[in-house]
This record gives C-alpha cells, sequence and structure tokens, in this order.
C-alpha cells in the first residue's frame, strides 16, 4: 500500500504524474534514518551516499536552524528554545538547553553513524557514492557519471553556476562558513569521529 501510493504522488519534471515503470527520486534528509525500511519496502532500491564536508555542513545546518523555516517538531514535549529543526535523532533529550552549535553537532554526528552503519549493511551495487566537491567542480559530468551508474539517461545540461535550491536560506559564496568558525571549531571533537568514519567510507567506495 505505501509503494502505491507513492506511485499515485510522484510527478516527473514537468509536473506529470506516472505512468508505467519508473525510478523514484527520494531524497527527503529524514529518511537518512530509514535507510533499512525503505530497503526493505523497495527491493531495488539504490541509495546514493553524497558527502559534504562537516564545516560548511554544520554551518547550514545553524542557519536552517536560526531562520526557523525548517521546523519539524514545533511543539515537541519537553524541548525547549528554539524550536526543533529538521532530523530528530535519537538522544534528542540530552540536547535541552545546550547552544545551537552543539545541538546541530550532535544531530550530524548521530544521523551519520546510524545512516553509516545501514548503508554498510546495503550490497555494494545497490550503493552509490559521490561528495559534495566533486559535484561542485564538474556538475556536468558528475550526475552525467551517476546517471550512468544508476542505469538512467542525464538529457539536461548542467551549467557550472548552479540554479539555488528553492529551499535555500541565504545565497552561497566561497568559504561561507568561515562567518561562523568560532562556533564550529567548538564542536569538531563531537563530530570529529563520525566525520573520520564518513570519509573512509567515501575512500572504500570506487569513484564514479
Amino acid at each position: 500500500m505505501l509503494a502505491r501510493e507513492f506511485y499515485r504522488q510522484l510527478r516527473n519534471r514537468s509536473g506529470h504524474g506516472a505512468e508505467g515503470r519508473v525510478r523514484m527520486l527520494e531524497k527527503t534528509p529524514k529518511n537518512a534514518l530509514r535507510v533499512p525500511f525503505f530497503a526493505a519496502v523497495f527491493p531495488d532500491a539504490l541509495f546514493v551516499y553524497l558527502y559534504r564536508d562537516v564545516r560548511p555542513t554544520l554551518a547550514s545546518m545553524m542557519e536552517a536552524w536560526a531562520s526557523g523555516a525548517f521546523q519539524t517538531y514545533p511543539q515537541l514535549p519537553g524541548w525547549r528554545g528554539l524550536a526543533w529543526s529538521m532530523l530528530l535523532v535519537p538522544g534528542w533529550r540530552n540536547l535541552v538547553d545546550q547552544p545551537l552549535p552543539v545541538i546541530v553537532a550532535h544531530q550530524w554526528a548521530i544521523t551519520t553513524q546510524i545512516l553509516l552503519d545501514d548503508l554498510s549493511t546495503i550490497p555494494r551495487e545497490r550503493l552509490r557514492v559521490i561528495t559534495h566537491n566533486e559535484f561542485l567542480k564538474a556538475p556536468q559530468d558528475r550526475v552525467t557519471a551517476l546517471a550512468r551508474t544508476l542505469g538512467l539517461k542525464w538529457d539536461r545540461s548542467v551549467s557550472q553556476q548552479l540554479p539555488l535550491s528553492k529551499v535555500t536560506v541565504s545565497p552561497p559564496y566561497p568559504n561561507k562558513w568561515r562567518r561562523l568558525e568560532p562556533y564550529i571549531e567548538t564542536v569538531i571533537p563531537i563530530v570529529a569521529d563520525a566525520d573520520a568514519r564518513a570519509r573512509a567510507f567515501v575512500g572504500q567506495h570506487s569513484a564514479l
């Protein structure tokens, strides 16, 4: 039933519903905590792990929380301060009254550890790995190569100047994260183990 409901709600890039056999793209961040579920519901699912350097990632997460535009649990019982945003991770109660950099650091580290645990159980032929930096350096080449390994055709031209996401809080620019560097560096010990594991995971998988 769940798969049928997904299919019913699918829309292609032109806004039309699904017809016949299709490959669904699902990239909701919350589902980083649900890999085993999706692997079971969709036995032919392929998983793409996108790694982004932890420092700009933490900066983006802090900006998202502070904006108030990504609240996922605005009435979370027992939570105080900024409304909970993005993924609700196990152990969130331990973060009550913690400063924002600490919250997002634990949020990222816990999610990454769970995600890597789960992806490690996925057969290698169902898993692809790509890094954010590689993609930004050559968007057209990287997305074409990724599509090819997924058994898909890529028929659009991707310029070096990528369009902004519709959920962009503020325009990107080189080393944007450094404006929050003093806060980020204080929480690097929280994410260090998960980040080292993520980098090793990327290194264990051949490039596209």
